[in-house]
């Protein structure tokens, strides 16, 4: 079947099924063309939950649609490929974060994002790439804080907050490919480039960066920065975004082999067969969700 049929194709059943796509801007770029929403992880959920539909088609990864689960309880979430796992998700279970806050009896604990939902569960406030410093900062008076998964954020976050933090040894295998010669190579290729990184790169690559931002962050900063030419220090997949909303502008990866191999694994193709089957569902048990919840809203709530 040709794309434009099984574009066709979805279209039709997102309209019987009630159904929106979201999509990371990660995911390979017919699955962000085709998108309702296109953003990351926690800003999709968001604006899923405030929406109508009934059925929400999540292409990313499994913590992904977990978020999306948790924030929309009522709606029925949708991964197209339950493969697609998040390997520094999958870095942390909820067992070893027991066993670490045992240690720990006192410390206040956060958990990026880009965890489980029984890890969520388990920790007192959440955070994203784009809001780690202002959650540690909102915890001066505590004296100690775990901070989960990745240790690169973790540093990132300890550096410009002048915390010291109890860190797990996670890390995102796509972003600890982005090397410091990678980046410099390429400022010599294009010497009045700008370069933004995500907080997930390694500390000396982050030292070579003129911004430090969320995927999302880097696609307001695109936008708005009179540079012409950007070097950009992140998965791959977020390249077709950036130049389709700046086409007058050049965009070249710090790296090549910055790619998440399961947030590419999703195809129109599954996203047909998933509207088709109702699969895979992706529920959270409700005793979960619930103190899940609560960890987002305490970030979400932060002034």
């Amino acid at each position: 079947m040709s794309n434009a049929r099984l574009i066709e194709e979805i279209e039709r059943l997102k309209e019987e099924r009630n159904a929106i796509i979201l999509s990371h801007n990660y995911q390979p770029a017919e699955i962000q063309d085709i998108a309702d929403y296109l953003g990351d992880s926690l800003g999709l959920s968001r604006k899923a939950s405030k929406t109508d539909a009934d059925v929400i088609v999540f292409c990313g990864v499994q913590f992904m649609a977990e978020i999306a689960a948790i924030l929309s309880p009522d709606k029925t979430v949708l991964l197209p490929d339950i493969n697609a796992g998040c390997p520094m998700a999958d870095m942390l279970t909820a067992e070893k974060l027991r066993d670490l806050k045992r240690k720990h009896p006192d410390a206040v604990t956060v958990a990026y994002v880009n965890t489980g939902a029984e890890v969520k569960a388990e920790v007192d406030i959440c955070c994203t790439s784009s809001n780690a410093i202002r959650v540690i900062e909102s915890l001066r008076d505590t004296s100690e804080i775990i901070f989960v998964p990745d240790k690169y954020l973790a540093d990132y976050v300890s550096k410009r907050t002048d915390r010291k933090l109890i860190v797990w040894d996670g890390f995102c295998p796509s972003h600890v490919k982005v090397l410091p010669e990678d980046v410099l190579r390429q400022k010599r290729l294009h010497p009045k480039a700008k370069v933004m990184v995500h907080p997930e790169c390694i500390p000396e690559v982050i030292e070579l960066a003129d911004e430090v931002l969320s995927t999302e962050g880097m696609c307001k900063y695109a936008k708005k920065i009179s540079a012409s030419e950007l070097i950009v220090g992140t998965e791959t997949g977020i390249l077709h975004r950036l130049r389709k909303e700046n086409p007058e502008k050049s965009f070249y990866p710090a790296s090549e082999s910055a790619v998440c191999p399961t947030m590419k694994i999703i195809t129109l193709e599954k996203i047909l067969w998933s509207l088709r089957e109702m699969k895979h569902e992706i529920r959270v048990p409700e005793d979960i969700r619930v103190r899940a919840e609560r960890a987002v809203n305490r970030m979400l709530n932060l002034k």
